[in-house]
């Protein structure tokens, strides 16, 4: 079974984590849904309860209440309630994965001296890598927030920077290796620049002895979907976020 919540969690850790019978609410001051949603894996006592409480939670933070929604969701009603409570779907989003062990992962045969294909890959982010992403991904403002680099930074990874106009992240989980962060400045693009960067990242999780990769893409990027199912990766389950406003009855 491929355990995506945990995986995911883990991989782009929120800085606190407030537990709720069961239920994790996950801060990270607003930067990124992923970071700052109830992550629902066990069935609580009290589902209205525990709902009422997680609202209650963000919103004396001035933030929304988001719930991270999967088919490992507990209770599996929970979307169901949610939708009936007023909450709205956003960003549907698919999981995909790929075998690493006895495949091609690209040109050369790894990672020499921190350089597959002319992308390197370090141990750290450096201010540039950081300042990329966050101008391609970031949504939430100029500045990168120290919230952002928490998560990045916040376990081990493999920070891939090609020509100052690509960048990819990846996390060693045991037999699994986690992709994220893939950003390519706008005015670099169809170039084959984020290929370039994937087979770098997936080169370097084989070396580190990674034998199966994932990665999550929001299932409106097709681009990006096209890009992973080309480099061998496949669909397998997804979620979806359950929102609320601060500002909602």
């Amino acid at each position: 079974m491929f355990p995506m919540d945990e995986l995911v969690a883990a991989a782009w850790p929120a800085p606190t984590v407030h537990p709720i019978d069961g239920w994790r609410l996950r801060c990270a001051g607003g930067v990124t849904k992923r970071a700052n949603s109830v992550l629902a894996l066990a069935e609580p006592s009290d589902l209205e309860g525990a709902v009422a409480r997680a609202e209650a939670f963000y919103t004396g933070l001035g933030l929304p209440t988001v719930f991270s929604i999967s088919s490992q969701t507990r209770p599996e009603r929970l979307d169901g309630f949610l939708d009936e409570r007023g909450y709205t779907l956003v960003d549907p989003t698919l999981a995909m994965v790929r075998d690493l062990a006895g495949a091609d992962v690209g040109v050369h045969d790894g990672v020499h001296e921190g350089m597959h294909d002319g992308v390197r890959v370090a141990d750290v982010p450096s201010d540039a890598w950081l300042d990329l992403w966050w101008s391609v991904d970031g949504r939430y403002g100029e500045a990168l927030p120290d919230a952002a680099e928490m998560i990045l930074t916040g376990v081990p990874a493999g920070y891939a920077s090609l020509d100052g106009v690509a960048v990819g992240r990846a996390v060693p989980q045991g037999e699994w290796l986690g992709v994220y962060a893939m950003a390519v400045s706008p005015d670099a693009r169809r170039r084959g620049l984020g290929r370039r960067v994937l087979r770098a990242l997936l080169a370097w999780g084989r070396a580190q002895g990674c034998r199966r990769a994932y990665l999550v893409v929001v299932e409106r990027n097709a681009a990006a979907r096209a890009l992973y199912a080309a480099e061998g990766f496949a669909e397998s389950g997804g979620y979806h976020y359950r929102v609320k406003s601060v500002t909602s009855a």
